[in-house]
């Protein structure tokens, strides 16, 4: 709005200097001009200074930008490839030979007919599925358990428990069995007891040689792994909602129904789908037990290829295991993915809630309300 406009009064226009005609400035090439051909801030159409705005001012710019960008890409690409050579010749080989000699045997394609219909394959198949779906069962349920115990009762060693956790973690499974066995075994210490104080000739504990004692063992080493991501998840669990639905008058058995188990599921599921993937693979817990009777797909792989010399359906055992095993870590991943996800989408609503100056009531903290709300 001019100032004529502003004030609501006409003012006599000023006549325009000798040799121009008007009032018409858009050929004016002064220093400062952004007509077509000034060489000012405006900048014209040809005008190509370091500080115009023209369209190709920016062009060796961004020619470095993008031979910048296809260096590193190159240099990024050149520093991968030494690692996927190893990988490849360390892993990718072998796993190809073992494909390629189940379908390239005198039987061909047909040993997956024959192996699937043997009664050893559907045996070692149904028991390792039941025992890496006990197992993680009990891991599950039992690291639960412990998991609440460690974060939400107080008591002395609390951290010292959650640290030997991930020490344990770094454990190889047969100390575990070895340990069972030192305990439970036939000339353990229960079984010294037992017979020192009743003068019997033997003890009563002669599990460990069955499916039973095979799914304690792995219960006990697998167990911490499902732990540590629930212990993780329960560091980010805001206490107010505990609060909240513990003044309301919700017992404990509701609040962790209500309010811990919700916001747990997620890690729960991830360390259930990690410790079914291990046990599905589980060897050395198989074989130091002594189980005879116990055989699995691993040590049905063993025993094939090792004692009984027959390659073909070593690798035939050895490809349904890898398939089995590539699809459940496929799922583990989903839900892993899955509960990260749902940890940034916390966080996110948590740095929103901070932003706009109010204290985070989420969904989470109207579980506890409602748990209380219900008791």
């Amino acid at each position: 709005m001019t100032e004529r406009e502003a004030t609501g009064t006409l003012t006599p226009q000023t006549p325009a200097p000798p040799g121009v005609p008007g009032d018409d400035r858009s050929h004016d090439n002064g220093p400062n001009s952004a007509g077509p051909h000034g060489s000012g801030r405006g900048g014209g159409p040809h005008d190509n200074g370091p500080n115009s705005g023209g369209p190709n001012s920016d062009r060796p710019h961004s020619t470095r930008s993008r031979t910048g960008r296809s260096g590193h890409r190159s240099r990024a690409g050149a520093w991968a490839l030494p690692p996927i050579a190893v990988l490849g010749v360390i892993f990718l080989y072998p796993l190809a030979l073992v494909v390629k000699e189940s379908v390239t045997g005198e039987a061909g394609v047909g040993a997956y007919a024959d192996v699937f219909a043997s009664d050893a394959f559907t045996d070692a198949l149904v028991t390792t599925v039941g025992i890496a779906v006990g197992a993680t069962a009990g891991c599950v349920v039992l690291g639960f358990a412990l998991a609440l115990i460690v974060a939400f009762v107080p008591f002395p060693g609390s951290r010292g428990v959650a640290k030997f956790i991930d020490v344990f973690l770094s454990f190889p499974s047969f100390l575990i069995t070895l340990a069972l066995l030192f305990l439970y075994g036939t000339v353990g210490m229960a079984n010294g007891m037992w017979t020192d104080v009743t003068g019997a000739a033997e003890g009563p504990f002669d599990f460990l040689t069955t499916p039973w004692g095979v799914l304690l063992a792995e219960i006990t080493y697998f167990t911490p792994f499902v732990m540590r991501p629930l212990l993780a998840a329960f560091a980010q669990l805001d206490t107010a909602q505990l609060e909240a639905a513990s003044s309301l008058g919700a017992r404990p058995a509701r609040i962790v129904r209500r309010v811990i188990l919700p916001e747990a599921y997620p890690a729960l599921m991830a360390g259930g789908s990690l410790v079914l993937v291990l046990c599905l693979n589980e060897f050395a817990i198989v074989l130091f037990t002594g189980a005879k009777d116990v055989v699995t797909l691993p040590m049905l792989v063993y025993s094939k290829a090792i004692l009984e010399s027959d390659y073909v359906s070593a690798c035939v055992v050895a490809t349904v295991n890898v398939v089995i095993s590539v699809g459940l870590y496929a799922l583990y991943r989903t839900v892993t993915a899955r509960t990260t996800g749902a940890a940034r989408t916390g966080t996110s609503r948590t740095g929103r809630s901070g932003r706009s100056g109010t204290p985070r009531t989420g969904r989470t903290e109207r579980r506890g309300r409602n748990a209380g709300a219900h008791a």
